[in-house]
């Protein structure tokens, strides 16, 4: 199996992951709809996905700034959601 094909899978399972989260109307740590929030993952993981799969690793900027960003928003009850994320960093791991 090819690492690119691990990535995308990585991704793909990133992006379920937020269309669940979309489905179940996540909340925020504060309470507040995680909507325009999830919304604004969706399409950062869609950009960064083929920027990814053509270099053949993650942009570590890329994914710290998107994992502080989710840090915090993402309340402790949805792990599942930055596991995801984890997942697409231990298959192909940030290169600076």
């Amino acid at each position: 199996m090819s690492p690119n094909s691990d990535l995308s899978r990585a991704f793909d399972s990133a992006l379920a992951r937020v269309a669940h989260s979309l489905v179940t109307d996540m909340a925020t740590i504060d309470g507040s709809p995680a909507r325009p929030l999830l919304e604004r993952l969706k399409e950062e993981l869609e950009i960064e996905r083929p920027r990814a799969l053509d270099r053949g690793f993650v942009d570590r900027e890329w994914f710290q700034r998107t994992v502080r960003w989710m840090d915090e928003w993402v309340p402790e009850t949805e792990i599942t959601l930055i596991a995801a994320l984890g997942r697409i960093a231990r298959v192909a791991p940030p290169v600076s």
